[in-house]
């Protein structure tokens, strides 16, 4: 009978869900409950199909079971599949946990305690973990920490010139963020070439609606654009990424702002949604075709900060074998590709306009034929990766 890995990601008012063939590397069926807490709605697709949900849905022990019911009107309820394990995604392991662990109420509470590093998250999370625990007694849950990979950064890189004895009190150093999706890219790449892990100096850049940039180093991360928290680094859908800091003590002092709202501006009403109103790339193009002054600027200020990391990474890697794009924008939007390498031809780094305009869900090479960096589109699969971490541990 096929083994199954259910994989799980909690946000504070939605679920995301995968059931997952490990072995195979393909999703069964897929979900998404939205709007926990309150009147929320779900989708669930299996098979081609897809089904619905609309009503209250109290907390993620409801959102669990009205996902189990959404499986059984599917015809494929989870209690007759041979499900191993269920895999959390959790975003913030802090310092203690690298690799995947299998839960019990002891790392529950560690994930809980890491909240004062990651409160818009790891409360979640947890939460999702807990009620997984109820929901499905018996069948090991696991967690697949977000920042595992940038773990064992250099010291160089992970610490912050800030007082040591603060920032050891206060836990503050580069932890990173979208480890799970820089850990799979990076390790694909060398599979799609042919090529050793060993033998590959990568950057890898994440572009979402979060944004992230990693230098990998045969097989290991030895630097990455986000730090303390996802805020520092690239433009982002609505942060501001990199920023004087000094820029917060002004807004405090001059604008009457207190810690929660630079934290909402900053967090919630920058990036793309404060320099022109909107966050999906699609709508950012819409407004240059019509003559948006704003949208062309923003679009100007994202590659630019991404240029700029590509250049920094270089260096730290002492020139670089593979740059491989991933996640929505990275995957799909040629014109940030082509906008943000170009002009590097000087540095071995072009693009092939025809390779670079063609969609695809396959990992894909876009540079020209004998061009001394390879660039390449690599679709991410965190939930594959988590699926496959999740059975590594538990057998």
């Amino acid at each position: 009978m096929t083994s199954y890995v259910l994989v799980i990601n909690s946000g504070s008012s939605s679920m995301k869900y995968q059931l997952v063939d490990p072995a195979e590397g393909t999703a069964i069926a897929s979900g998404l409950i939205e709007r926990i807490g309150s009147e929320g709605a779900a989708t669930h697709k299996s098979r081609g199909e897809s089904l619905t949900f609309t009503g209250p849905i109290s907390d993620h022990g409801a959102a669990l079971r009205i996902m189990q019911q959404l499986f059984v009107d599917s015809q494929l309820a989870l209690a007759d599949v041979e499900l191993v394990a269920v895999g959390h995604r959790v975003v913030h392991g802090g310092a203690y946990f690298g690799d995947p662990v299998v839960v019990d109420d002891d790392v529950l509470q560690q994930i809980r305690d890491l909240s004062v590093l990651a409160p818009l998250h790891n409360p979640a999370n947890a939460d999702g973990i807990a009620q997984a625990m109820m929901v499905f007694p018996g069948i090991p849950q696991v967690a697949v920490f977000d920042t595992a990979f940038f773990l064992d950064l250099p010291a160089a890189a992970a610490t912050y010139a800030v007082d040591r004895k603060v920032a050891a009190e206060q836990q503050i150093r580069r932890y990173g963020f979208h480890g799970t999706s820089h850990h799979y890219v990076s390790h694909l790449v060398p599979v799609v070439l042919g090529r050793e892990v060993g033998e590959l100096k990568t950057i890898v850049l994440h572009l979402g609606n979060g944004a992230s940039a990693s230098a990998v180093r045969f097989g290991s991360a030895v630097e990455t654009s986000m730090g303390l928290t996802p805020l520092e680094g690239l433009v982002m859908g609505t942060r501001s990424g990199d920023l004087d800091p000094g820029v917060v003590f002004h807004l405090m002092r001059n604008a009457g702002m207190d810690a929660g709202d630079v934290d909402n501006l900053l967090n919630r009403r920058s990036g793309m949604v404060g320099l022109c109103g909107v966050s999906d790339f699609r709508d950012v193009h819409k407004l240059i075709a019509e003559g948006d002054m704003h949208a062309n600027i923003a679009l100007d200020v994202y590659c630019h900060r991404v240029r700029k990391y590509v250049g920094a990474y270089l260096a730290v890697l002492g020139g670089v074998d593979v740059i491989a794009f991933t996640a929505g924008v990275g995957e799909n939007d040629g014109v940030v590709r082509a906008k943000i390498l170009e002009g590097l031809e000087p540095l071995g780094i072009s693009v092939d306009a025809d390779r670079n305009a063609v969609r695809s869900s396959d990992p894909r090479v876009i540079s020209p034929d004998g061009s001394p960096v390879t660039v390449m589109v690599v679709p991410t699969n965190e939930e594959l990766a988590i699926a496959q971490a999740t059975v590594a541990l538990v057998g």
